[in-house]
């Protein structure tokens, strides 16, 4: 049996034939460390899973797990340095190694650091073959194995079906926001653009900034007195910083907003619990603000509320899926070139954002704790030049800022990274 991809993971097949599009989670696990232990670990889940023996064939969007031995690259990392910058090293490399094309690939790739009294576990991966949340939930069942404690339940289903029968249910609501397309298509002309000094560098460097836990806790707070969510925070945050590093040239022009888009978890609405189904199941929104200098952070994230609850409410999330459609038909008739710029040209974005709640979807089992930490990044792409992984775990708010290095200069990236967590600690 062949699954087929859906409209997201077919996007993602086409950015990775510019540049690899992989994501990166690695887990600090409570438990001394054994690296044959993990690797037969790692093997035997995926084995359980049926995660073995991968086909692809992008040119049809399809694929097919076939099963049979796991045969996949694990690497122990040589300890003796600064844990923190190890990993943020050998995750930035992950980012930029690219998996193979198309034909029998291994879309996983696997490391590990011994650090003190526990050891972390890094899982790269080929981001179409699956959003975070059920990376999270392999790695809950690599851990729990690797303590001894492997799940009993079923295996997770790898051809889950795709947004058709969620378009169906949702025909009126599709129809509906044809409208929105519109005023999306407005809000991109009046967009500042992202510039890049070289378009076909995709190249994309990572760094990290944490809150603790009184930190964090003040967040939450302050998005329950404004009566926001904690993504609508975080956004409000993203677009006030970045309105104080937009180039001048492109500010002075006509385009004078800012734009950020947001990932969209369709899972629930598709009708799936996180073990039933292995894969993805993503959309996104864009929202675009104008950020006079002195608008307060309240005041942007009550703004971002309202529009953000109305893309809930319309369900215009579905419309991405349909752009996206419409960009796959485009995409065909363009050159490398032209297709390096299209999103910069047409769609501008300036920063993405994708939130996870390792809490949520971690399950707790006899001798597995929660990770005493979790870090996470994702690939820019060609859609934006820079990507923020918020994920919490315990309570601690990890931020993995991912960039691209063609657009964003290192110095100029430190005070973004330094300001964003300067706004955020701020609310306190």
């Amino acid at each position: 049996m062949k699954g087929r991809f859906n409209l997201f993971q077919a996007a993602m097949l086409r950015w990775r034939t510019l540049h690899p599009y992989n994501a990166v989670h690695v887990a600090a696990v409570c438990q001394p460390f054994d690296p044959a232990k993990l690797e037969a670990a790692i093997a035997g889940q995926l084995c359980a899973d049926g995660l073995t023996g991968l086909e692809l064939d992008p040119q049809r969007r399809r694929y097919e797990y076939r099963g049979g031995p796991a045969v996949v690259p694990f690497e122990v990392l040589a300890g003796g340095g600064a844990p923190g910058e190890t990993l943020r090293a050998e995750i930035e490399r992950q980012l930029n190694q690219p998996f193979p094309a198309t034909g029998a690939i291994v879309p996983f790739r696997f490391f590990a650091l011994a650090d003190g009294d526990v050891f972390h576990v890094g899982l790269a991966y080929d981001h179409f073959v699956a959003g975070g949340d059920s990376i999270v939930a392999l790695l809950n069942d690599i851990v729990a194995r690797y303590g001894g404690a492997p799940r009993d339940t079923p295996p997770p289903d790898l051809y889950p079906p795709t947004f058709a029968r969620l378009f169906a249910r949702n025909a009126g609501k599709l129809v509906g926001g044809l409208p929105w397309l519109r005023r999306t298509v407005a809000s991109c002309r009046r967009g500042v653009r992202p510039r890049y000094d070289d378009e076909a560098d995709g190249r994309n460097v990572v760094v990290f900034v944490r809150l603790d836990g009184a930190e964090v806790a003040a967040l939450l707070a302050r998005a329950k007195a404004w009566d926001v969510t904690f993504n609508d925070l975080l956004l409000a945050a993203l677009l006030k910083v970045l309105a104080a590093h937009v180039p001048p040239r492109a500010a002075a022009a006509r385009r004078s907003d800012i734009a950020v888009a947001s990932i969209v978890n369709l899972r629930a609405a598709c009708g799936l619990g996180l073990r039933d189904a292995f894969g993805q199941f993503l959309s996104s929104l864009r929202l675009s603000h104008r950020v006079p200098p002195g608008t307060s952070l309240e005041t942007l994230a009550r703004d971002v509320k309202q529009e953000t609850a109305r893309i809930k409410a319309d369900r215009l999330y579905l419309q991405t899926l349909v752009a996206m459609r419409f960009n796959a038909l485009v995409w065909t008739f363009l050159n490398d070139h032209r297709r390096q710029r299209l999103y910069s040209k047409t769609f501008p974005v300036w920063a993405g954002l994708t939130t996870l709640n390792v809490n949520a979807l971690w399950t707790a089992r006899p001798g597995v704790e929660m990770p005493a930490g979790y870090r996470r990044a994702v690939p820019t792409g060609p859609v934006a030049p820079m990507v923020v992984a918020a994920t919490t775990c315990g309570t601690t708010l990890e931020l993995g800022i991912s960039y691209r290095a063609s657009a964003l200069v290192a110095p100029r990236i430190a005070r973004i990274a330094s300001d964003l967590q300067q706004t955020l600690v701020a609310l306190q």
